[in-house]
């Protein structure tokens, strides 16, 4: 792999987190520097994307580099059988850097292993999604004046959020205690919380969203139920709006709180949390442009200073 490749939460140590924490508050205090001139990005999204794809070409932009890429496989040589090791090859001859987004699990660990330029993993099926863990451990730290011994509950899908799977490891070297509430057809996968036993993690799973738990709550994550990841769509009809934070569940949670949400959200937070002082998911988003600059500069080992 490439030593500066981003394909996984695991490629940080927990010096490399705290050391892209520091460089992304350089960029929330100034995101426009020219650090990027003569560089080519390549966005490569195989998968549909909104926040993620605008946040990475927004952040290059605002750093002098250019983007090339697409967002459509179908409108590319793969439609027509071309591998994704000769794509990767081919763009890599043109570009600086290659940021990828996959429906397939292992992809970005793949194209890491043959790509000439660093790899950037925006999000390969269920498995992992790094840069947006950057963004909502920036978002942690920013919120909490720190990292260390916070309890935050994750709530939703479990099973195939790429974004719960990703925090659990990024926050696991700051001793958090977690909360998994989830259906049963979505729980956490074992392998999640064999992690957390291995790391001395505390963590309880409920399948009922009580007043308890978010009360006790410094961090509450919400997540979408993924149409998108489900087979049976009787299964996704069924458990697609089994928990709605509305506003009046938050009147006794506690001062700190702040609600994230990988975005998009459908129903399950309604929109009269909007303008709940608690509600962060809306800044949470605009960190990810701040964030993404500091890994972009990270892999390219640009000096921000």
């Amino acid at each position: 792999m490439n030593r500066r490749s981003l394909v996984s939460i695991t490629d940080y140590t927990k010096e490399d987190i705290l050391r892209i924490i520091s460089l992304t508050e350089k960029f929330d205090q100034n995101p426009n520097r020219r650090l990027l001139e003569g560089k080519v990005c390549a966005t490569l999204f195989f998968e549909p994307s909104t926040r993620t794809r605008l946040s990475f070409e927004t952040a290059i932009n605002r750093l002098g580099g250019r983007v090339i890429g697409f967002t459509d496989a179908a409108t590319t040589s793969s439609s027509k059988g071309e591998t994704l090791k000769d794509t990767i090859m081919m763009v890599g001859n043109y570009t600086d850097i290659i940021i990828m987004r996959h429906h397939l699990e292992g992809a970005a660990r793949y194209a890491s292993e043959v790509s000439r330029v660093p790899i950037i993993n925006a999000g390969d099926g269920a498995n992992q999604h790094p840069t947006q863990t950057m963004l909502d451990i920036y978002s942690i730290h920013k919120t909490q004046k720190g990292l260390e011994n916070l309890t935050i509950t994750l709530v939703g899908d479990l099973k195939y959020g790429r974004t719960v799977h990703s925090l659990i490891i990024g926050m696991s070297h700051f001793n958090p205690t977690f909360h998994f509430v989830a259906p049963e057809e979505l729980k956490l996968p074992d392998t999640y919380k064999t992690f957390c036993d291995e790391h001395g993690i505390e963590y309880h799973e409920h399948t009922d969203f009580s007043q308890e738990v978010i009360n006790q709550s410094d961090i509450l994550y919400m997540t979408r139920v993924q149409r998108e990841r489900f087979t049976d769509l009787m299964e996704y009809e069924k458990v697609k709006n089994v928990y709605i934070l509305k506003n009046d569940m938050l009147e006794d949670s506690k001062k700190n709180l702040r609600i994230l949400h990988p975005l998009p959200r459908v129903n399950e937070i309604q929109q009269d949390v909007d303008a709940n002082p608690k509600a962060y998911y809306f800044e949470q988003a605009k960190n990810g442009m701040f964030a993404r600059q500091a890994i972009i500069c990270d892999s390219l080992n640009i000096n921000v200073d």
